[in-house]
């Protein structure tokens, strides 16, 4: 069976792809390289011995998409992990969030339906619960108002799944999670992201190291 990564060289991505080949899947990967590098396929392939198929693709641009699927009609499900991720930079270039986040996942979706491809996981966040009215947040709580666009996206993904599934045979699953953080046992994949972490871990991980400097960056 054949699964589809989006993002896949990225931190929870190339995690997700080496889980699936170990449990017998045929993984394809579909990133941009916007916040990963190629090499994490062959740090891939030295954890599971099998090197994954990989794409460089952006989703936002939608006859590449299309034309990607031409070939990959045997394709049983996909797993969305592309899309930007850093609060703070939302705020600051709301625009290019709502670009590639949703407009990719829609193409995305329509590359799917041509397709007839209709098993989808997507990868969704806790800020999708805005401030929540008491802790801790649980699967019921109640999705309230995105305290920036990155969780308005979030959001937004979900609903057009929600949408979707009432007038197709699109079947999803949404995943909400809070901080991943960790690195695989070989410490061959982790979180690494190009540039300056957003997140919280891997800047004090890197710091730790002494890769950073905090004081400097401050300036």
């Amino acid at each position: 069976m054949k699964i589809l990564v989006t993002g896949g060289t990225g931190y929870i991505g190339s995690h997700t792809v080496v889980e699936l080949q170990k449990d017998g899947y045929e993984v394809i990967i579909l990133d941009n390289l916007s916040n990963s590098v190629i090499e994490v396929t062959d740090s891939i392939e030295k954890i599971s011995g099998i090197k994954p198929e990989f794409h460089k693709i952006d989703l936002c641009d939608e006859a590449v998409v299309n034309e990607f699927f031409k070939d990959k009609k045997d394709i049983a499900a996909v797993i969305h992990f592309a899309a930007f991720k850093a609060v703070g930079e939302s705020v600051n270039d709301p625009l290019l969030y709502y670009r590639n986040n949703v407009t990719g996942m829609i193409n995305l979706l329509n590359a799917l339906e041509a397709n007839a491809i209709n098993k989808f996981v997507y990868s969704s966040s806790c800020t999708v619960y805005g401030e929540a009215d008491s802790l801790p947040v649980t699967e019921n709580s109640p999705v309230k108002k995105a305290e920036s666009p990155y969780g308005f996206t979030k959001q937004i993904g979900e609903q057009i799944l929600t949408d979707l599934s009432k007038i197709s045979g699109m079947k999803s699953i949404v995943l909400r999670y809070f901080n991943p953080t960790g690195a695989h046992d070989s410490s061959l994949i982790g979180e690494l992201p190009i540039g300056i972490p957003n997140n919280l871990v891997p800047y004090i991980t890197q710091t730790a190291i002494g890769q950073r400097d905090p004081d400097s960056e401050r300036k």
